[in-house]
């Protein structure tokens, strides 16, 4: 159990050094491009994944901390439970750091601060940051280890 709580802390660390980074150094709104696709960017968003709720008055806030709060307590006893499926708790150490990351942001700032912004020519993708990261590469182990799985872990 350990070693997946230290993964998640680690992941946490470095979704802060991040975020610290740019908040410090780039004003917000403003970019660095660093190549035809990738953009190192200042957004704050106070709502969701894709901006969901962003306009809302405020109350989001404390429904999304609520929400993630629910989910780390959640992804903490299905570890414990699954200790002998060491591919699901590695995936669930990294949608753990991630939330801890996302919710820090979200008790300390009131937003989340996003920085990574993908493109082709015209198209965009919505900004994102290292706890997102980890969430979805965490997300995508689960679905992978399920379809690798006739018995998904998680059921």
């Amino acid at each position: 159990m350990r070693k997946y709580i230290l993964i998640a802390l680690l992941i946490v660390f470095f979704d802060f050094i991040s975020k610290q980074w740019i908040f410090n150094h780039l004003d917000l709104g403003s970019a660095l491009v660093i190549n035809s696709f990738l953009n190192i960017v200042h957004f704050q968003n106070t709502g969701a994944a894709f901006s969901f709720l962003s306009e809302a008055s405020g109350w989001q806030r404390y429904f999304f901390m609520g929400i993630s709060f629910a989910a780390i307590m959640v992804i903490i006893r299905l570890i414990h439970q699954r200790l002998k499926h060491p591919s699901l708790c590695l995936a669930l150490a990294f949608i753990l750091g991630g939330a801890i990351g996302n919710l820090c942001d979200r008790s300390y700032y009131g937003f989340v601060i996003d920085f990574i912004y993908v493109h082709y020519e015209a198209y965009y993708w919505p900004a994102f940051n290292v706890a997102d990261s980890f969430i979805s590469i965490g997300v995508a182990l689960i679905f992978y280890d399920a379809f690798k799985n006739k018995k998904p872990l998680l059921s």
